[in-house]
């Protein structure tokens, strides 16, 4: 019997994880479950999965969420704050961590769970973007195995071979990483700027959450996924190339030296890399339909523009950067695109904040947790203020 620590449990990825481990009630048991503070869903997972614990950041919520299950006679036990995730992240009773929290929120659980040598099944791709050195240097340390969820890193991981980490020395030449180029691929790039939240949010073939959406409608999400494979296999900048792929039924490739090409292929539903993760090395039911070949049609591939996705290309500069400049990349996406979804700014200046930012940037190598937490803080500061620069020109514009 596996015990997990779902953290982002009312999220989708963590929703997904949720209805795969129900499938499998003899082989797994809910240990904690986490989220900010969704409350109400929260206490339905508590009810039908019956964990020990349940941490909620927020502690308004988290007393909701106390009150509500104790007049339901639960047991479950519930924890607030950074604290509670970070103890249901390393519980000694866990054998296996989701980390399913989006953004920068998730990395010190996460870290957490690494340190403490658990099986991390990572979808908080964050995480290792922000801290990479230090996530991969902590799970060396501790012995953690660290399976990558992100449909696009899993199928890496599947096209990989399993006893070799030295890419060159395994025969790899590259790892193409694909994207569906989300709801604005073949969108005139002059009318990008008249994009609302509503249409930014709305992908053609995942069902994600409003963060991830405008992520991938902007392709940051694919840069980070970018820097993130960068730190997963071992690879750098120039042994990755994305391709737009509009059908998402090819996750990801890997090419080898002697010409052969590597792809898994799946149903667009993360409950496939997710049932990867949990059972691996063997292999469980998903719940997810397999293809039907017949009815695929043709499968598109192309390059990037990245006129139309400047993001994208501010993201493969951040990874040829190294150091710190992954960190400061994500803050400044995060604020920027906090602000769009408020309606605060506009969708192209999701990536002249991120520009404005990355241009005067300094960039120095972190050696601590405080350093990265310290260059996310200062990151976010900068993005705020070049925020309330494009409010004054405008202001001043429109007088």
């Amino acid at each position: 019997m596996q015990r997990v620590s779902v953290l982002g449990s009312t999220g989708s990825i963590g929703q997904s994880t949720l209805d795969v481990l129900a499938r499998h009630p003899k082989k797994y048991r809910v240990h904690a479950l986490a989220a900010r503070q969704s409350v109400d869903l929260l206490f339905e997972q508590c009810l039908a999965f019956r964990p020990v614990w349940a941490a909620v950041v927020d502690p308004i919520a988290a007393g909701k969420l106390e009150v509500k299950l104790q007049a339901a006679d639960s047991n479950t036990q519930v924890l607030q704050g950074l604290a509670g995730l970070k103890q249901i992240a390393a519980d000694d009773d866990v054998d296996t961590v989701v980390a399913a929290i989006v953004g920068a929120a998730g990395l010190e659980p996460t870290l957490s769970a690494v340190e403490a040598g658990k099986k991390v099944l990572l979808a908080n791709k964050e995480a290792l973007v922000m801290s990479g050195q230090l996530f991969t240097d902590a799970a060396k340390a501790s012995g953690a195995c660290i399976l990558p969820v992100d449909s696009e890193h899993n199928a890496i991981f599947q096209c990989l071979p399993g006893e070799q980490s030295d890419l060159a020395v395994a025969g790899v030449s590259k790892i193409l990483l694909t994207g569906s180029g989300g709801p604005f691929r073949t969108r005139a790039p002059e009318s990008l700027h008249e994009v609302s939240p509503e249409e930014a949010c709305a992908h053609p073939n995942w069902d994600m959450g409003k963060k991830i959406s405008v992520d991938s409608a902007t392709m940051m999400n694919k840069g980070l996924e970018f820097i993130e494979a960068c730190w997963l296999f071992n690879a750098n900048p120039e042994q990755i190339e994305i391709l737009l792929h509009p059908q998402s039924i090819v996750h990801s490739m890997v090419q080898y030296n002697d010409g052969s090409v590597l792809a898994q292929l799946g149903q667009p539903d993360m409950r496939t890399p997710i049932a990867h993760c949990l059972a691996w090395p063997q292999r469980i039911f998903s719940g997810v339909e397999p293809l039907d070949f017949t009815q695929l049609g043709h499968l598109e591939f192309s390059a990037p523009d990245f006129t139309r996705f400047p993001c994208l290309r501010l993201a493969i500069e951040a990874a040829r950067a190294g150091g710190d400049c992954p960190t400061a990349l994500n803050a400044a996406n995060e604020v920027a695109v906090e602000h769009f979804l408020q309606g605060g700014i506009r969708f192209t200046d999701i990536a002249r904040v991120i520009e404005k930012v990355m241009t005067n940037w300094t960039r120095s190598e972190p050696k601590s947790l405080q350093a990265v937490l310290k260059a996310d803080s200062e990151a976010r500061k900068a993005a705020e203020i070049h925020i309330q620069t494009l409010h004054l020109h405008a202001n001043r514009h429109t007088g």
